[in-house]
């Protein structure tokens, strides 16, 4: 399958030559580093340690991942090579129980691979068509994008100054990215727009990835502490807001990179529009809000910033990975089918009725 152009240079991961190559995101920004993985364990540890991170990247990944779990593969029958599969996504599932496309990937590819079984397929054609689909869900993710930024710099306008928070960039896709594709489509279109961008304690996704995509580039960006943004908001230097999302339900409410809640109350007390951008692969219609479980990550993320030590040894530490933003807080959700506008849950169904 022939690759996609994207707008951005960077792309996030990609299949080749049967090997998983992804940009080693804990590396930036002082060195842009490829890495390559031929064993589905590798994968599941880059997910695990943010080598690579954002909802839909790693639910591209999990998919690679189970690919190189069908090629690693030593059974002699296809029902012993269901098993292997199955092994590969629940250590790769339990990597992130947060974001939902991590499991919608996962389970793409668990769905076609047990659909073919039963059609008498050899292991090799198999395997083929796993790789296949693998492929198909990465170039699916970078049209989806492109779409969605389409439908959502419908909503900004020329002279905008847009706040973002964490990352949801090329970095958290295949490539373009979700709230920045947004801007990106802005941009495009030939609006002049500048961003603001947090930092994203503790793992500063915001400083460290956001500010280096968008400079890379060639996109107007400025970068403020997470504390200065009730400030930022009070002194009218922005005007919109446009995040990414690692889940939403059918009723709207958003889980996304922790602080998200915040900036969108601080959105609210001051009237800014306040946008959420995700594919429909992160929308979870099942769950309610008492089911979704939050990823809680270690201390040492707040206690320290690489090798320096901020905080003494024996503290206790709070390091929850995500929070929710409630439906009340959020004026859309930009889809690649559409914008989702207040009351969620009657839009939100209506999305998934075109899709």
């Amino acid at each position: 399958m022939e690759e996609i152009k994207t707008h951005s240079s960077l792309r996030t991961v990609k299949w080749k030559d049967n090997k998983v190559v992804m940009i080693d995101q804990t590396k930036l920004p002082n060195e842009l580093v490829y890495v390559t993985y031929t064993d589905y364990n590798e994968v599941a540890q880059a997910i695990r340690t943010l080598v690579v991170r954002g909802a839909p990247a790693i639910g591209v990944s999990g998919a690679f991942g189970l690919a190189l779990a069908s090629l690693q593969s030593k059974a002699a029958d296809i029902k012993s090579f269901l098993a292997d599969l199955e092994t590969a996504r629940k250590i790769l599932f339990e990597t992130r129980p947060t974001a939902i496309n991590l499991k919608w990937g996962l389970d793409r590819i668990m769905n076609l691979a047990n659909k073919k079984a039963s059609e008498n397929v050899t292991i090799e054609q198999l395997q083929t068509l796993i790789i296949d689909e693998s492929k198909k869900i990465a170039e699916d993710d970078i049209t989806t994008n492109r779409s969605m930024g389409n439908f959502g710099s419908e909503l900004f306008s020329d002279k905008d100054t847009i706040m973002t928070h964490c990352n949801a960039g090329a970095l958290a896709t295949v490539a373009y990215g979700t709230a920045l594709g947004v801007i990106r489509a802005t941009k495009d279109k030939g609006k002049n727009i500048k961003v603001i961008a947090t930092e994203t304690r503790p793992v500063q996704q915001g400083s460290r990835l956001t500010v280096f995509e968008l400079k890379h580039d060639g996109i107007d960006v400025s970068l403020i502490p997470d504390t200065a943004v009730g400030y930022t908001m009070a002194n009218k230097l922005v005007n919109k807001v446009v995040v990414g999302a690692d889940r939403i339900l059918r009723t709207g409410h958003v889980y996304n990179k922790i602080g998200t809640y915040q900036v969108a109350t601080m959105a609210k007390q001051h009237g800014i529009p306040f946008y959420v951008a995700a594919p429909l692969s992160t929308f979870d219609m099942q769950s309610n809000p008492e089911d979704v479980v939050i990823e809680m990550r270690k201390g040492t993320e707040v206690t320290g910033i690489g090798d320096k030590k901020t905080a003494p040894d024996d503290v206790n530490v709070i390091n929850p990975a995500f929070d929710m933003t409630p439906p009340e807080l959020i004026s859309g959700i930009i889809t690649e089918k559409g914008v989702a506008k207040p009351p969620f849950e009657e839009s939100i169904k209506k999305l998934f009725e075109n899709n």
